[in-house]
């Protein structure tokens, strides 16, 4: 699974999710740092990402256009990148399993 993460996570911890998630990027490493979610929604689904965010408009964006993509929503407020990192590299089988379902376009994770 590739994460695609949005642009209120650091682009610092992408080199470290690379062993659990490879070809994973950050928005701004993509020339999408200015993109609105609309524009990233489409080149997460154009290019197999998953989108990573703290932000719930990904979740009207879905429900509005299906999915793909699929997205994995944080909801840790204010944190450190080693707490997100360490979350997603802690719940990687599970957000797998879970993604890998048709039925799910989404889950939370805290």
């Amino acid at each position: 699974m590739k994460l695609l993460l949005d642009e209120n996570l650091s682009r610092r911890i992408v080199d470290s999710l690379q062993t659990q998630f490879p070809g994973s990027s950050h928005v701004s490493l993509l020339g999408l740092d200015k993109a609105d979610d609309r524009k990233i929604w489409e080149y997460a689904k154009n290019n197999d990402f998953v989108i990573v965010t703290k932000d719930d408009d990904f979740q009207g964006l879905q429900s509005l256009l299906g999915y793909p993509p699929k997205f994995i929503h944080l909801t840790l407020g204010n944190c450190s990148n080693p707490e997100v990192l360490a979350l997603l590299i802690k719940s990687a089988d599970a957000m797998g399993n879970t993604l890998s379902q048709m039925e799910i376009g989404f889950i939370e994770l805290y």
